[in-house]
């Protein structure tokens, strides 16, 4: 189920594949997207699964295309009939036991965003303090005390965790509970020194994906740790 968390994100990534370079042929012509991006699942349904009824209801990544809430609990087989169909052909990218992993995700890795985040002040209805301990417990080692030991951005545009959990909290919550896609905790991605002579102290974290808090934690744990994501003191 977390794996097919990670494929509705950037499949090519999790399945080190080649990315598709042309626009989706389904992707609205009035959208803002193009290329890449739109063969995301989350690029049209978002990272809240509402589609244009939820977080993508205005700004850059509004389609119009509404949400997939309605396919949770449906059979994998009929949602995979629609991953397949002339509209959303990943038949064309993906091979069979990819397709069902993402239809799992639908049918049974959804989640109520909205009972989770606020859609408009957008703050988790978490519990930070709890939500601190947890931090310290799962993730502290590799995004650091602070959350600034991984940087998601560039050295001229650095993005770090509580920034994004402040801006994006719908994708922060998405990626505790499945993972992020292809990815590796490797010293190249680190920031601080510190950091990175904890990783050279074990090697078996040098290559460790982010791993999934789905069956580690409850939800209401993933939404305390997020609550503490948006109140860290960081850049």
């Amino acid at each position: 189920m977390a794996i097919g968390g990670r494929l509705y994100d950037k499949w090519w990534a999790e399945l080190d594949l080649s990315a598709p370079s042309i626009t989706h042929p389904a992707y609205p012509a009035t959208a803002k997207k193009s290329g890449t991006t739109t063969w995301r699942c989350k690029e049209c349904h978002g990272w809240d699964y509402a589609g244009a009824e939820g977080a993508y209801r205005n700004g850059s990544h509004f389609t119009g295309i509404k949400g997939i809430t309605a396919y949770k609990g449906k059979e994998p087989a009929k949602i995979n009939a629609l991953l397949t169909d002339s509209n959303h052909q990943y038949d064309r990218v993906l091979n069979k036991h990819a397709l069902n992993l993402i239809a799992t995700f639908v049918s049974e890795g959804q989640i109520d965003m909205s009972n989770a985040i606020n859609l408009n002040n957008k703050k988790a209805n978490g519990d930070a303090i709890k939500g601190q301990t947890l931090y310290g417990e799962y993730c502290s080692r590799c995004h650091g005390d602070k959350g600034e030991d991984l940087n998601f951005g560039s050295k001229l545009k650095p993005e770090y965790l509580a920034p994004l959990a402040r801006r994006n909290p719908w994708e922060t919550l998405h990626k505790i509970r499945n993972g992020h896609p292809g990815s590796k905790m490797a010293p190249e991605q680190m920031h601080s020194g510190d950091n990175m002579r904890r990783h050279h102290q074990d090697k078996l974290r040098m290559n460790e994906p982010m791993p999934a808090m789905i069956g580690k934690l409850t939800l209401q744990q993933q939404i305390d740790l997020l609550s503490y994501l948006q109140e860290l003191d960081g850049n």
